[in-house]
C-alpha cells in the first residue's frame, strides 16, 4: 500500500501539510471542512504538491518534517526546486552572499526623485543662464 505526503493551499495564502492512504478522498474530505481545524476555516483548498512513500512511518515523518519547514522552502517544493531546497536547508550564515536589494532612497529624497531618477537639490543643479563674460552681460 502506498501512502501520499501532500500539501495544500489554502485561501488565505498558508499551506497546509498532511499524510494519507487515499488522497482523492482526504483532498476530498478537506474541500468539505471535514476532519481538520485548520484547512476548515481556509476554505477553498487546493492540492499543490504530492509526493509517495512506501510505508506510513516515513509518511509521517516527511509530514512532520515539511510543517517545520518555511514558507520559500515549501514553495521550492511546489515548484520541484530540489537545488533551492537545499541551499534552504543551510543556516543562512552558510548560504552564498546574494547581491544586496535594491535600496530605497530616503523619505527627503524621494520627494525629489523625477522620472525615475534622482533629481539635484537647486543649489546643485548646474546654471541654465549663459554668461559671455565674467560680469554675466
Amino acid at each position: 500500500m502506498q501512502f501520499c505526503v501532500y500539501l495544500l493551499r489554502c485561501s488565505d495564502g498558508s499551506y497546509y501539510a498532511g499524510h494519507t492512504d487515499n488522497l482523492e478522498t482526504r483532498v476530498s474530505q478537506h474541500r468539505q471542512g471535514i476532519g481538520c481545524d485548520w484547512t476548515r476555516t481556509r476554505r477553498p483548498v487546493q492540492l499543490v504538491w504530492y509526493g509517495e512513500s512506501p510505508t506510513r512511518d516515513e509518511a509521517i515523518a516527511f509530514e512532520r518534517r515539511i510543517k517545520g519547514w518555511t514558507r520559500a522552502k515549501k514553495e521550492a517544493l511546489i515548484a520541484g526546486d530540489w537545488q533551492r531546497i537545499s541551499l534552504l536547508a543551510k543556516p543562512p550564515h552558510e548560504r552564498p552572499i546574494q547581491p544586496p536589494k535594491a535600496v530605497r532612497p530616503e523619505r527627503s529624497e524621494r520627494a525629489n526623485v523625477v522620472e525615475g531618477r534622482l533629481a539635484r537639490p537647486p543649489h546643485e543643479r548646474p546654471s541654465t543662464s549663459l554668461r559671455t563674460n565674467e560680469q554675466g552681460e
